[in-house]
């Protein structure tokens, strides 16, 4: 199944809010994506403080084309403006088909 999978890496300075990040951000990418196909949201946080990332998260979607089209999406650059409000952390994201 595509998805697109995001990973918040730690640093000892990195701040995240995890009920913002499941709650308010999460709403908003499936408002975005979820007309383009995404079908699901798992998230992940961490066991320990230990682990190299503060959350990771796999955004399933029903095609390709839907990756591309929510990637296009007007709308797409005020959930991308919405991470400060969670983290200081730069994501990274991973294609995968």
């Amino acid at each position: 199944m595509p998805a697109l999978i995001v990973a918040y890496p730690r640093k000892a300075d990195t701040q995240f809010d995890e009920s913002y990040y499941a709650g308010a951000h999460t709403d908003l990418v499936k408002q975005t994506w979820g007309p383009h196909g995404l079908t699901g949201a798992e998230i992940h946080f961490p066991a320990d403080s230990a682990q190299p990332y503060a959350a990771m998260v796999v955004l399933d979607f029903s095609g390709a084309e839907g990756i591309d089209a929510a990637l296009g999406d007007p709308a797409t650059p005020a959930v991308l403006a919405d991470i400060p409000n969670f983290t200081n952390a730069e994501p990274l994201i991973y294609r995968a088909r």
